[in-house]
């Protein structure tokens, strides 16, 4: 583990990073997963999406955010005016958990220890992308990115300082969005992601400080 921390507190490009990331036994979950799932986007990215932990087709796929969820957050940053090849998007977790319901792999949420041990990744994509602002999406990636425990619903859309000076906004993760029956809640959920994502790339324009 010694070896390991060394190595990758020298990790100074994107490639090092996932061949690192790749080799981590930091939590029991490397066991289950097809592969890890880095971080994907462009090496200096002014703003970083972060999300709570692959799904199966990420798994499947080795990137993040190719299923459901990401066509979802697709249509928000087109709809925001954010081209998602300008942004980096990865998550809190980088193995998907999962339990086996018949021949299905269903999403099991990750927990305290799980996103705690792969904050460390976290952290060093953050060394190496350097973005100017954050945004966390769900209360998982929002544990990861500010560092404790929080409501999403409290403090969502609302500026945060992280200790380094990057700014920080928390929303709701998309897959929220495909679990809403109601069409014009679903609507309704959808305008507030949009918005939340304007304010996170306007944070850029001002300096991190609107």
């Amino acid at each position: 583990m010694m070896l390991m921390m060394s190595r990758t507190f020298s990790i100074r490009t994107l490639g090092a990073l996932r061949k690192a990331e790749a080799e981590c036994k930091r939590c029991p979950l490397y066991q289950f997963a097809t592969q890890v799932v880095p971080g994907d986007g462009p090496v200096h990215a002014p703003m970083m999406l972060v999300g709570e932990q692959p799904g199966d087709q990420e798994d499947l796929a080795g990137h993040p955010f190719v299923g459901p969820a990401g066509r979802v957050l697709d249509s928000a940053l087109e709809a925001a005016g954010i081209p998602r090849s300008e942004v980096f998007v990865t998550n809190a977790v980088k193995h998907f958990k999962h339990e086996m319901r018949g021949k299905r792999r269903l999403h099991k949420r990750p927990n305290a220890s799980e996103i705690e041990r792969c904050r460390w990744w976290l952290e060093r994509e953050r060394a190496v992308v350097r973005p100017a602002a954050i945004v966390a999406l769900g209360a998982a990636a929002a544990s990861s990115v500010l560092g404790r425990t929080v409501s999403v619903l409290k403090i969502r859309g609302q500026l945060q300082k992280l200790d380094d000076g990057t700014a920080a906004v928390v929303t709701i993760h998309p897959s929220f969005l495909l679990r809403i029956a109601d069409a014009a809640d679903k609507q309704r959920e959808y305008r507030n992601f949009v918005i939340d994502l304007q304010h996170a790339h306007k944070m850029l324009a001002a300096g991190g400080t609107t």
